[in-house]
């Protein structure tokens, strides 16, 4: 009893110690010595392994669904600029149904939870791309930056 009394006293009194201002020269918030704020997109410490979602601009329309098809544009470029492929250039969407692996993993995720008329860029690491694999102008183990818009979605039957 004296030992839950004393406790629950050693408790409150820190409480009332860190409450009242104690140990205010002790910041739990880091500063950030960068000269351009991030945005709310940026990771403040990214992953090679994590996919990075930028909203360019949020739609209002449908959110698909695992299982919908989603009718889309897309950019993709590599990280040093070359530009490897483009629906808009051909002037001709893409389909896909999502969350079904018939698209790299980073597609499957990236378009998830994005509205009809929505624009996000998107830059997947390999693991979440073709990985190891040279695919077309591609090279194995390249982090891929796409442009995506979502221009309608057909929701499952």
């Amino acid at each position: 009893m004296k030992t839950r009394l004393y406790s629950f006293s050693l408790t409150a009194l820190l409480s009332a110690y860190l409450l009242a201002g104690g140990g205010a020269s002790c910041s739990l918030k880091q500063e950030s010595h960068s000269e351009k704020p991030m945005s709310e997109t940026q990771n403040a410490t990214p992953n090679a392994t994590q996919m990075k979602i930028e909203e360019i601009k949020v739609g209002t329309g449908a959110t698909p669904a695992k299982g919908d098809t989603v009718i889309v544009h897309y950019t993709g470029w590599l990280t040093n600029g070359d530009k490897f492929d483009s629906s808009k250039d051909r002037n001709e969407p893409f389909s896909f149904t999502l969350g079904v692996g018939q698209v790299i993993k980073g597609w499957d995720e990236g378009f998830a939870g994005m509205k009809e008329g929505g624009q996000r860029k998107l830059t997947i690491p390999p693991e979440m791309g073709y990985g190891q694999r040279n695919v077309g102008p591609i090279p194995a183990n390249s982090t891929l930056i796409f442009e995506v818009e979502l221009i309608r979605v057909e929701k499952a039957k």
